[in-house]
């Protein structure tokens, strides 16, 4: 299960299109919005009933601007996070440094695009679930097929 949390509802459509990947792989998820910053408690609140399950959790955090949900939602559960900031071409990208450093002890991952946070998200599962690594060896063949057949249309002579 992947538990996407997004800083705000403007990274509503980062998050869906996040779960569009995730679906990708037959992975499950749900979606939710809570900020550091604004709404600390609501968060844990969330993060806690997602932590008494027994069963194996990826968060994955949507926040642009400054992102401390990633190492907050980090620094409070056992289960892996992965950032996945939306890039912002009001600051050309340099809000992603917020995503990148943490204080010790803190370390969630940063990925950058959805279809590669979900293939990362698909890919941890995987570790302990069959299914999942079933669906990353099919998907990894069928970039393999694809590369071959487009080396086949383009080779000349």
């Amino acid at each position: 299960m992947v538990i996407i949390i997004l800083g705000s509802k403007s990274d509503l459509n980062w998050g869906k299109e996040i779960g569009k990947h995730l679906n990708n792989f037959c992975v499950s998820y749900k979606i939710h919005i809570a900020s550091a910053h604004k709404t600390p408690e609501h968060l844990l609140r969330i993060l806690k009933k997602y932590e008494s399950s027994n069963n194996p959790i990826i968060y994955i955090c949507v926040a642009g601007r400054s992102n401390a949900l990633g190492g907050f939602v980090d620094s409070n559960v056992v289960h892996p996070v992965i950032n996945c900031p939306p890039y912002s071409e009001k600051y050309a990208g340099l809000d992603i440094l917020s995503s990148l450093r943490m204080p010790s002890g803190v370390s969630p991952m940063t990925v950058l695009e959805p279809d590669q946070v979900a293939v990362a998200a698909a890919k941890i599962l995987g570790c302990s679930e069959a299914k999942y690594k079933e669906k990353i060896l099919a998907f990894h063949q069928k970039l393999r097929n694809q590369l071959l057949k487009d080396d086949e249309e383009v080779t000349v002579g």
